[in-house]
């Protein structure tokens, strides 16, 4: 049975986070941190049908200007429960497929192709039930996929905190306004590749396009979604990348810019062909992350990889479930361990590319100035 898409449930959540408890309103990024005895009694209010504790109508009204007066507990609040694996965060590849063809992805082919509703239902409660608090949902172009609104809804429904990673071209439809209205994202992500209709219809390798990116903004602003934009600058946009700022500003409060390209995920090499040359500078070194931990990647068959990088080792999740998860963080473990030319590097300290990268790079073919300092 679908999941009802028409009306939200719940106004705020009540999580484990980690070592942390979390209060979060859906459609922000903010939260409040409470202690473990406020959590406990707000899982007994809700089980007990209790009013709202007034010190939470009180952080609430402080918060987000939110009145939950006269609220029980139990219809104000979804209480999620703790879980023994800890992973708070993850990105599922809704699928892989995509409406445009920009030349610098790194999904290479684009191949429509993901779970049927009733495993990726499965899907979505075992990562609930892993903890998952924050999850984002892309692809490829993930709110083309025929389960996105369920999908979608069921991840809002279970009490996680939703990011959608979209290039914005059906936001403007009645079904997706109606759904990211009742159900609000705490962030919608997309992505500018160029400022005027010619440079983004031909990054796109689509007519149409930047018309599509333009109607998803406008109506992203008009109903008030939380927008962050990534500015992609690449050989055939850069002559707009100061027009590309400007225009991701007059938008978005959250900017992001994206200079390096990167091969596919499979290793092949044709996004480094796209690098602009004067845009390929000094990152910030890499000192480990939590990657297979306390957060995972999933791809649209429900494979579980410590990160959209690395995805050696995948685990089956809709096979083993939630406890196939507690042999990520040694893949994990072993996938950052410097190997080959790195292991003995006296640069190590200040590498900028983590070791699943080097190994996409050197897999394509990179030449070493693209992720070695020892170019």
């Amino acid at each position: 049975m679908l999941t009802d898409t028409s009306r939200a449930t719940h106004d705020l959540i009540a999580s484990p986070f980690l070592n942390e408890h979390l209060v979060l309103r859906p459609g922000s990024a903010s939260g409040i941190k409470i202690k473990g005895h406020h959590y406990l009694e707000l899982s007994q209010a809700a089980a007990a049908g209790a009013p709202l504790p007034e010190w939470l109508r009180s952080a609430a009204r402080r918060r987000w200007g939110l009145n939950l007066d006269d609220r029980a507990t139990d219809e104000a609040v979804l209480i999620r429960a703790p879980s023994p694996y800890g992973h708070g965060r993850a990105s599922y590849e809704v699928n892989n497929g995509c409406n445009w063809g920009c030349d610098h992805c790194v999904y290479g082919d684009k191949k429509h192709e993901g779970l049927a509703w009733e495993p990726r239902e499965r899907l979505l409660h075992t990562l609930r039930d892993a903890g998952v608090l924050w999850i984002e949902l892309g692809g490829g172009e993930c709110t083309i996929d025929p389960h996105f609104p369920e999908t979608y809804a069921l991840a809002y429904d279970l009490g996680m905190m939703v990011e959608i990673l979209t290039n914005g071209s059906t936001l403007h439809r009645p079904g997706m306004r109606n759904l990211l209205t009742t159900r609000r994202p705490y962030r919608i992500t997309m992505s500018v590749y160029g400022a005027t209709e010619g440079t983004f219809d031909a990054f796109t390798n689509r007519r149409g396009a930047f018309r599509a990116f333009m109607r998803g903004l406008h109506t992203a602003r008009e109903i008030g979604l939380p927008l962050s934009l990534s500015v992609v600058i690449t050989r055939k946009n850069a002559h707009e990348a100061s027009a590309m700022r400007a225009l991701a500003e007059e938008f978005a409060p959250r900017v992001r810019e994206y200079r390096h390209m990167s091969p596919t995920f499979a290793g092949d090499d044709d996004p480094l062909a796209q690098q602009a040359p004067e845009y390929l500078h000094n990152r910030t070194p890499f000192t480990g992350c939590d990657a297979g931990h306390t957060s995972l990647n999933v791809s649209p068959f429900g494979m579980a990889t410590v990160c959209k990088v690395s995805r050696d080792h995948p685990i089956p999740l809709l096979k083993e479930g939630v406890a196939g998860l507690a042999r990520l963080g040694d893949i994990s473990d072993r996938a950052l361990q410097r190997h080959s030319g790195c292991s003995g590097c006296a640069l190590q300290k200040t590498c900028t590319t983590c070791m699943p990268l080097v190994t996409l790079y050197r897999k394509a073919g990179s030449s070493l100035d693209r992720y070695c300092q020892h170019a």
